[in-house]
């Protein structure tokens, strides 16, 4: 793909950590990014991290309001890799699979559909009812990447860092994007563990 920007959405789910080490991963990696965060998922960061809305507002090269529908995300003349939202709330994703754009998270996401690039949701719930696995089906029928925050424990983790860190890097793997912490299935343990 032509464009290293991608649009990193985080919305109002339990997990907001991995949405800012998407931010922190694409710093190293040289993507820019395009933040829009609901107003649940600031209270969460209170909730869950020593941060504040506005360090993680930081750490995105541009940060968008969520109630401007109008800014350049909202276009698909935006030339941008695609979109992660992580996590992703039953709520955003539900919008998301109805084609309910009432915000910028959720426009910019039905414009990376309708442009056909990539869409990945790392919804964060559990356990499921038939209602969200049918939202889920609809947003993959769309084209969406449904790809729930699942911990990969054939990794073999020594921390909770080492996981945030795994799963964040596997929600960057649909645009090419090798982070050089990820530990895939097969590959040999670090020397000095088992």
């Amino acid at each position: 793909m032509s464009s290293h920007r991608l649009i990193i959405g985080i919305s109002g789910a339990s997990g907001v950590i991995v949405g800012i080490r998407l931010l922190e991963i694409c710093q190293q990696l040289d993507v820019t990014t395009h933040l829009v965060m609901t107003k649940a998922a600031e209270m969460t960061i209170g909730y869950e991290t020593k941060m504040h809305p506005k360090d993680v507002r930081e750490l995105a090269d541009t940060d968008h309001l969520l109630t401007d529908v109008g800014a350049n995300i909202a276009s698909g003349s935006f030339d941008a890799m695609g979109m992660i939202v992580a996590p992703c709330s039953i709520n955003s994703m539900s919008e998301i699979s109805l084609s309910l754009a009432g915000n910028l998270l959720t426009r910019a996401a039905d414009v990376c559909l309708k442009e056909r690039r990539p869409l990945v949701l790392a919804v964060r719930e559990t356990p499921l009812h038939t209602g969200h696995l049918r939202r889920m089906t609809e947003a993959s029928e769309l084209g969406a990447i449904v790809a729930p925050l699942a911990p990969p424990f054939y990794a073999d983790l020594a921390s909770m860092d080492d996981l945030i860190t795994q799963m964040a890097a596997r929600l960057l793997a649909p645009f090419g994007l090798a982070e050089t912490g990820l530990r895939r299935w097969g590959e040999e343990l670090k020397k000095g563990r088992r």
